[in-house]
């Protein structure tokens, strides 16, 4: 009962709510009775009931999903991190921006290990990189015309701030 209140003290709902399905089934009720008054589904509640026969009290605490594991060591990653920041050319790739499959294939031939695609940035952003996109220019373009047009032009057609009235 302890348990109960200090959840609910937390603010934990979740524990709260698993504490509470525990509880009401020890005093007899019926799971389908405790799936309605908590507004959650009968096999939530058969999980919890089995959690707790498994572990106890500290089988109702809710636990963050682990996610994979890391394949990477903390020297590849700071090998990784010396690479990416010396550049791709450096790397003995021809372009001068890193791109992720760029990344992801050095990873790959470097250490054996293969990531996708869609994960090199957040792994770029672990190791305190962020994405930079080049600015795009024409390359026939008048550099003076776009710098006038910058400087001039694009300041007079903006939208100006409603003047404040006193």
């Amino acid at each position: 009962m302890a348990f109960l209140g200090k959840a609910r003290k937390r603010g934990d709902l979740n524990t709260w709510r698993r504490a509470k399905a525990v509880l009401g089934y020890i005093g007899g009720k019926r799971v389908v009775e405790m799936a309605q008054e908590l507004d959650v589904t009968r096999g939530s509640i058969n999980r919890w009931l089995q959690r707790y026969e498994a572990n106890g009290i500290d089988g109702l605490v809710p636990k963050k999903p682990r996610g994979g594991v890391r394949q990477l060591t903390d020297e590849q990653l700071a090998k990784l991190a010396a690479v990416v920041a010396a550049g791709p050319q450096a790397a003995g790739y021809s372009t001068g921006v890193w791109t992720g499959p760029m990344v992801g294939d050095w990873i790959r031939r470097e250490f054996g290990i293969k990531y996708h695609n869609q994960y090199i940035p957040r792994l770029l952003h672990h190791l305190g990189f962020s994405v930079q996109r080049p600015r795009k220019r024409l390359a026939r373009a008048d550099l003076e015309k776009q710098a006038y047009w910058l400087r001039e032009r694009l300041p007079a057609i903006k939208k100006k701030p409603p003047h404040a009235t006193v």
